[in-house]
């Protein structure tokens, strides 16, 4: 059996107070770019993943637009060590195990309820700000065949740059999804959106 999100009535709240308070000690500034609209739909967001920060960047971007419950698939014994994010959202997933059929499933189901947001990395693993283009993993087209009502799409793009100041500063950019659940379209739309991100965030200077 997979391990399920909770959302426990005292850690989760403290958990997204601790967000906001290391985020503060860690960045000189950290801000949302771009506007979204929210339909009242569940809300499945597509995220770069360059660093253990982007969950918590995540959460933010969260806590700023959608106050959804927020949901992130965590590999099942990094859960198990960091028994705490089960309790702010977290459920597992176990590759090359049997297991990862509920996991789809119940991923699908969380993205049932409009209450309800849903995290993913589609390219599976951490890698450098560096990157550029991201080819998705097989997964994120599965949990969308499983899921049959209609949701909200959105794109996030995370970055962090110094310029002339002691601390980094972050950046979220944010865009909406329009298209079909083609997970071919949806992931050359994100490299569509990235490289936009990617040349204003270029053009930034102080």
């Amino acid at each position: 059996m997979i391990i399920k999100a909770k959302h426990h009535f005292f850690l989760d709240p403290f958990f997204r107070y601790y967000v906001l308070w290391k985020m503060k000690r860690s960045f000189q500034s950290f801000s949302v770019v771009g506007k979204v609209h929210d339909n009242g739909l569940p809300v499945l967001l597509i995220c770069n993943h360059i660093s253990w920060w982007d969950g918590i960047w995540t959460l933010y971007t969260n806590q700023q637009l959608f106050k959804r419950k927020y949901h992130f698939m965590m590999l099942e014994e990094e859960l198990r060590k960091n028994w705490f994010f089960q309790y702010t959202g977290g459920f597992s997933v176990k590759k090359q195990s049997r297991t990862i059929i509920e996991t789809l499933d119940y991923t699908a189901e969380l993205l049932g309820n409009t209450n309800n947001l849903v995290l993913m990395f589609p390219q599976g693993k951490i890698n450098s700000m560096h990157k550029n283009s991201f080819v998705f993993e097989k997964g994120i087209q599965k949990i969308l065949e499983r899921t049959k009502n209609e949701i909200q799409i959105i794109f996030q793009a995370n970055f962090v740059d110094y310029l002339s100041t002691a601390r980094p500063q972050a950046y979220f950019y944010v865009g909406t999804y329009l298209g079909t659940k083609k997970v071919e379209l949806i992931e050359k739309s994100y490299n569509q959106f990235y490289q936009q991100c990617l040349n204003t965030q270029a053009q930034k200077s102080e």
